[in-house]
């Protein structure tokens, strides 16, 4: 073979657009390909500035980076092509810019590559619906001060992106709520936002899950290895929930990496640093687990940088009517019914209540409470719809027995009829307040005895 034909041959085909420009922009070659498509003809082009000819050329950035860009699209006068710009070096220094291209059309395949964008488009919002937060300050509702006072302090640490956050509350509070808040309002929001549930992972994969892995680091593992939910979270936040249930082992890894700010996969021993803010909560008493020696002092004092104590909704009450009122409307949505109000007697029936679950039970009770009243065709709950929450309050006191197994029969039979005469009898009605199955009142009727005339 001739030397140079194979090189000659590559840059005249019809398969592809060829580009030589220089350091100082200037075209030093173009084939006959791209010429065709540029419609110009080689004096108009050989020896002028790149960018006077091709405004949104890539070469220049390469000229500029020293870096390559490899596999773009790139449209000229209707033609799509696959393109790559590269630098060319010569004694060690750049002088130029090779810039490449797939002409498409050839293989007719426009229709191949609009589909591969639709579809990576798609993931790509996948992933960023997947990954991202869902909240912001505006849905946390509460006037009252003790609300307003952890509400202006997470809207501050949202001001700082660097600094760690431990949230602590009883659950059903909102703590996730205000981890998905400080990340929307940080400067780190357009990043991701991972939520890690310490309690849900089982143990022996929980580092796996943290830190990632690679390639045989375990019987198991996926080729080419995993990123872990801190490498995700890379730019972003990593919410920890439940971080009270990590073991000490784990508790010894997370203490490293907020110390490092850097880990290692699993199955690897090459250090990955990563800018990630923390957000950890928990419902359990850490400082009290510490002095147990279930939780680790020093991994405390680490994520106690800035503490919030969100208050439970027994302690902030007269915020009822306001999280009915915004509830109401977002459940009509989830529920597909058309329910507009609370009377202010079932408001003041259901502020009597201590709410051991926080506002996760009230958002079930309502829940109910909307289910029962569209079945109606109600538009406004009342304290019919809330007969489940009367049984709590009016029941009274079990008849006196002798022993437990009587007293929860006698405790039982109170409640059924209790909710069988607010719903006059009718099982579906009583079944979805007890929230139990229907077969099962059925037998529990029977048991007791239970009709209309008795």
């Amino acid at each position: 073979m001739e030397p140079g034909l194979l090189v000659s041959d590559v840059l005249d085909t019809n398969a592809m657009t060829a580009l030589i420009v220089c350091k100082n922009g200037t075209v030093a070659f173009i084939n006959k390909t791209y010429l065709d498509i540029l419609e110009k003809k080689e004096e108009e082009v050989v020896g002028k500035y790149i960018g006077d000819i091709t405004p949104e050329t890539r070469t220049l950035t390469v000229i500029k980076t020293g870096k390559a860009i490899v596999g773009y699209n790139w449209s000229v006068h209707g033609y799509n092509m696959i393109a790559c710009s590269v630098p060319l070096i010569r004694n060690g220094k750049l002088v130029g810019c090779f810039a490449y291209s797939l002409f498409m059309d050839i293989w007719d395949a426009k229709d191949v590559v609009d589909n591969l964008m639709t579809e990576l488009n798609m993931y790509r919002d996948e992933v960023r619906n997947l990954h991202s937060a869902r909240y912001t300050f505006a849905e946390i509702i509460g006037q009252a001060p003790n609300i307003q006072d952890v509400k202006i302090l997470a809207q501050k640490a949202a001001l700082h992106p660097s600094i760690t956050v431990l949230i602590n509350g009883e659950s059903g509070t909102g703590k996730e709520l205000f981890a998905h808040s400080i990340h929307r309002a940080s400067s780190r929001s357009r990043m991701s936002f991972i939520r890690v549930n310490c309690a849900a992972i089982p143990e022996n994969i929980l580092e796996a899950e943290l830190f990632g892995y690679e390639e045989g680091a375990f019987t198991g593992a996926r080729k080419g290895g995993s990123p872990g939910k801190f490498e995700l979270a890379n730019g972003g936040t990593i919410f920890l929930d439940e971080i009270g249930e990590m073991s000490l082992a784990m508790q010894s890894k997370l203490l490293v990496f907020l110390q490092e700010r850097e880990f290692e996969r699993l199955g690897s021993h090459h250090p990955i640093r990563v800018n990630v803010r923390v957000i950890a909560a928990t419902n359990r008493n850490l400082e009290q687990m510490i002095s147990q020696e279930k939780f680790r002092e020093d991994l405390y004092y680490r994520l106690n940088v800035l503490s919030l104590e969100i208050p439970p909704l027994r302690e902030h009450i007269e915020d009822i009517p306001l999280l009915v009122n915004y509830l109401i409307p977002k459940l009509n949505v989830d529920l597909k019914t058309n329910v507009t109000s609370m009377s202010d007697e079932a408001v003041n029936l259901i502020s009597k209540y201590n709410w051991p679950g926080n506002i996760r039970e009230l958002i079930n009770v309502l829940q109910r409470a909307i289910i029962l009243a569209d079945m109606g065709d109600y538009d406004t709950i009342t304290t019919k719809q809330l007969c489940f929450m009367k049984v709590k309050y009016e029941c009274g006191n079990p008849a006196s027995s002798n022993t437990l197994k009587s007293l929860i029969k006698d405790y039982e039979r109170q409640i059924l009829v209790k909710v069988l005469e607010e719903t006059n009898y009718n099982k579906t009605k009583a079944a979805d307040i007890l929230d139990i199955d229907l077969s099962w009142l059925y037998k529990k009727v029977k048991q007791h005895g239970l009709t209309p005339d008795n």
